[in-house]
């Protein structure tokens, strides 16, 4: 069961939202050509889904998986910060790739109390070795997306994919790890930072 549901999310995943918010386009050599307009990047402001309340209400996010390193990463991780953030990305993604040098900037600027981000490859399963392991581990250090990085499993999958269409999707949760906020599409660091700071005022 847990295959097929991993191949469906293959499927699905072939494509990624492919422009940021200012719609500059991006799509890596050899890049999967893309399905439908949600593939193909609509403008991040029409691409945000809203707030996962409204999709599930009243339902926290629960998880256990493992970073790069094999740490353990439990859901219990939210109650570090008042605010996190998740970004699923994939090691072909060419916009989540292009965001990332951003993304590791933003946790240095707010109190790890506040704010904290963690990355999920999601075409990267938990137990993989070898070449694979060894291209997210290049992307991440070329990237200096130094913060951690879940690898997928079935309590991840279960917990934050089910409804993951495309690349990069980040969703946003409070410390009890209700999900507060989802974007679909890649965005700049000031944009991000908006968002960031919109959503820990109303915390």
């Amino acid at each position: 069961m847990f295959l097929l549901s991993i191949l469906l999310l293959v499927v699905l995943l072939s494509g990624c939202a492919d422009k940021d918010q200012s719609g500059t386009s991006g799509t890596a050599e050899g890049e999967a050509a893309q399905g439908d307009a949600a593939h193909k990047g609509e403008d991040v402001q029409g691409a945000v889904s809203g707030t996962g309340e409204e999709e599930n209400p009243g339902a926290s996010v629960v998880f256990e998986g493992k970073d790069m390193e094999g740490n353990v990463i439990s859901s219990d991780i939210f109650a570090q910060s008042r605010l996190t953030m998740i970004n699923v990305w994939a090691t072909y993604c060419n916009p989540c790739l292009r965001e990332m040098p951003e993304l590791a900037q933003l946790p240095d600027e707010y109190d790890a109390a506040d704010f904290q981000l963690i990355g999920i490859i999601s075409d990267l399963m938990e137990g993989t070795d070898g070449n694979q392991m060894e291209e997210a581990e290049a992307l991440i250090e070329q990237t200096g997306a130094d913060y951690p990085h879940l690898l997928l499993n079935l309590s991840v999958y279960e917990a934050l994919l089910t409804d993951v269409t495309a690349v990069p999707t980040t969703f946003f949760l409070d410390g009890e790890g209700n999900v507060l906020d989802t974007v679909v599409g890649a965005m700049d660091k000031e944009s991000w930072k908006e968002k960031i700071d919109g959503l820990l005022e109303e915390l």
